[in-house]
């Protein structure tokens, strides 16, 4: 039995960068997907009512980047240094911020054709070209994102520019660092087999 047991909806989402970090550090858990009619009856025996959690033994945690710090640790994929450390998760803040704008749009009332122009007139200008001009600079000559070897960051972008290339998002040949970045990332093994295996889902 996995000792680890994540559980969230039937999306990626919020969950997605804690299932790439298990995968890549090898870490078997149960990942739990709860279907939203499903909800309002499983709601209540959720600690604090909100997806995702993370059951470790008899504790609950709470929190999407709290459970994937966590796991970074155990998989290995936090910097020894502290401001490397820090660097990580302020980019994992950010995206978090930016992705918390891109699902209002994909889960809103809006028809298909109408979250595509505001995807492309309102948030890709606003909210991801910016941040993708830091990055292109950033990761210009480097192997990853904040030292020589693989962190969690480096998969938190990898999942990032995975879930905007599905919605034609796709700005990246712009940008041949980034892409390179992400192409690296995303052809890892482990994380490869993910991409090919993992349950189809609409965010």
């Amino acid at each position: 039995m996995a000792e680890y047991k994540l559980i969230y909806f039937n999306f990626r989402a919020r969950a997605e960068i804690v299932r790439w970090i298990f995968k890549q550090g090898d870490i078997p858990f149960t990942d739990e997907r709860i279907n939203r009619e499903d909800w309002p009856e499983k709601k209540n025996t959720i600690p604090g009512g909100k997806l995702p959690v993370l059951i470790v033994k008899e504790y609950t945690l709470p929190q999407s980047l709290a459970i994937a710090r966590f796991a970074a640790k155990k998989a290995k994929l936090v910097p020894e240094n502290d401001l490397e450390a820090a660097f990580i998760d302020a980019l994992a803040d950010t995206i978090y911020e930016i992705m918390t704008e891109f699902y209002k749009i994909r889960m809103s009332e809006k028809t298909e054709e109408e979250k595509k122009k505001a995807q492309k007139e309102e948030f890709l200008p606003k909210f991801v070209l910016p941040v993708m001009e830091k990055l292109e600079k950033r990761l210009t000559g480097r192997e990853w994102y904040v030292s020589d070897n693989l962190t969690w960051g480096d998969l938190a972008l990898g999942v990032f520019f995975s879930d905007l290339k599905l919605f034609d998002l796709d700005n990246l040949a712009k940008y041949p660092a980034l892409k390179a970045h992400y192409e690296k990332v995303t052809s890892l093994p482990r994380i490869k087999e993910w991409l090919e295996t993992r349950p189809k889902t609409e965010a």
